[in-house]
């Protein structure tokens, strides 16, 4: 039973191995090279630094960044940047970004959005707002006492 089950685990690994690998993206007609075409790292020690680079499959990045905002441990880093590359399918992929105190804040327009708010929803937000609850508690237009 053992060698069965060894028989049929090199059988998958073998299977998974032989697998094309051109989805992973770096794989192209004309073979892959790995190494960036243009490769820029500058950090001057101080919290500043900036890094870019393109690779010759067309994907690209960049990032810089420096202690702008105070945070809970000292000048907390604020840093900006953006990335693309091209989908399997062709499609040119851009992202930007900013990572401050106040999270990450990507931009993209192949990111979801919500959809709009209803007008319903609309109008009893602003009903609210303009007659707020002295209790604090939901009851359904009830006057039910507890």
């Amino acid at each position: 039973m053992y060698k069965l089950f060894l028989l049929c685990f090199a059988v998958l690994v073998a299977r998974v191995s032989s697998g094309r690998l051109d989805h992973l993206g770096g794989y192209n007609a004309g073979g892959f090279n790995g190494a960036p075409s243009y490769y820029e790292n500058v950090n001057s020690g101080d919290g500043n630094y900036r890094f870019s680079y393109d690779t010759p499959t067309g994907i690209s990045a960049h990032e810089n960044g420096s202690p702008r905002a105070q945070g809970p441990d000292g000048p907390a880093v604020t840093a900006e940047g953006g990335f693309s590359f091209r989908t399997p399918e062709g499609q040119q992929v851009s992202l930007t970004y900013t990572a401050d105190e106040n999270g990450f804040h990507p931009v993209g327009s192949h990111l979801p959005t919500p959809p709009p708010i209803p007008e319903a929803i609309l109008r009893s937000i602003e009903f609210n707002k303009q007659h707020p609850s002295d209790s604090g508690a939901y009851n359904g237009g009830r006057n039910y006492r507890y």
